[in-house]
This record gives C-alpha cells, structure tokens and sequence, in this order.
C-alpha cells in the first residue's frame, strides 16, 4: 500500500482515485473546486480544497510524506507546470505529471516531473491498434517498440504445441501465459497445444508480431 496525493479532480483524476482506491492505496485528493473534491470523497482517504500553485498550501500537507504525487489539472497548463515544480521544491519523491502535447512533456520534465502521461494519446494509440486489427484482442504497451499482446491462435498453428512450433526461435516472440474461458492460465510447456478456444498472451516487438500474426 502507498501513501498517493492526486492533485486534479477532472474526469481523468476522479478514474485514477477510484483505480487507486480498488488497489487499497492511500489516498489525498486535491482540487481547487469543492464540487469536484465532493465526488471522490467515497474513493479517498482525505481530501483537501486548494490552490495547488499556492506553495504554503502545499507545504502544508507534507509533500515528502507522499510515495508518489499525480499531477492530472487539465485545461490549465501552467497551474501543471507549477504545481510540478513546486511538488519537487517541497521534496517530493515521485512526480508523475500530465501532459496533453508534446511540448507539455518537455517543459514537465525540465520542471520536476520524474514521469509523465498522455492519457489521450495513450488510449488512441491502444484503440487504434486494438480495433483496426482483426487478431488482436488486447495490448499493453512496455516500451515505444515492445508491447503484450493477446491474440487470437493462427490458423495454422491449430492443433499443434508450442515446442513443435518452436515460436521464440523462429519469430522472437515469447508465449507468456494463454488465455481460456476468461482465466490465465500462466503454465505454459512445449507440450502446450494450441487450439481455437484458448488465446496467447506474447511478448515482443510490434513489428514481428504484426508479422507474425499478420496484423
């Protein structure tokens, strides 16, 4: 369990709480709008009204107490910027900030943010690579070329193991763990065979798989 303050209650901050909340974490809310603190009081462990640019208000709720501090104001890039850097003034040991463009990344980074997250850009990429392909059902994105992804089981491949095929020589993609009925299962032998009613779990870079799997 971590102890998290969440500084922005807009639509993206009230998911992150109420995620936060299901893993059991800690939680400080911040906002500046009573109304929007009001929302996520049933997910967090304390809330606060504030001016988060404001430095004696922050210094107030001892920012070096936090294991990670989430900055997610939107549609006011510069109260962003200086609540970041004001966070990492006051000792704070992990910035993770948002960012809508780019350029809002660099000047994040330049100014105290250790992390920072495109929520937008994050899910249109997932949803673009999930939807516009017929055999991937599910992707999480490791690294800019490396991803997990759920597939379906090629054609092909039906009714043979995964040591008959022998995927990780041949194509560079590791079988994590398949996937039947819902549950994950994490065993995976060269004796596993591979049938129509499981799906994979692989690892690996996104152009071999789109290779592979014919994406």
């Amino acid at each position: 369990m971590k102890n998290i303050l969440l500084i922005g209650l807009g639509r993206f901050g009230k998911h992150i709480a109420i995620q936060l909340n299901s893993l059991g974490h800690e939680i400080m809310a911040v906002d500046i709008d009573e109304e929007r603190i009001n929302t996520v009081l049933p997910y967090v462990t304390n809330a606060q009204i504030g001016d988060s640019t404001n430095y004696n208000f922050l210094k107030s709720l001892g920012i070096s107490n936090f294991d990670v501090c989430i900055v997610t104001i939107s549609g006011n890039f510069q109260n962003s910027l200086e609540t970041t850097s004001l966070l990492k003034e006051l000792g704070a040991r992990l910035v993770v900030s948002r960012a809508e463009r780019d350029v809002q990344k660099k000047f994040l980074l330049r100014n105290g943010a250790d992390e920072v997250v495109y929520p937008e850009k994050q899910i249109a990429k997932w949803t673009a690579i999930r939807y516009a392909s017929d055999h991937i059902l599910d992707y999480v994105e490791v690294d800019d070329t490396h991803a997990f992804f759920e597939v379906e089981v090629p054609e092909k491949w039906l009714g043979k193991t995964v040591g008959e095929l022998d995927i990780r020589k041949k194509y560079n993609i590791n079988i994590m763990a398949v996937k039947e009925n819902g549950k994950i299962h994490e065993i995976v032998s060269p004796e596993t065979v591979l049938t129509d009613h499981i799906t994979l779990i692989v690892l690996g870079e996104y152009k071999v798989i789109q290779k592979c799997f014919k994406i």
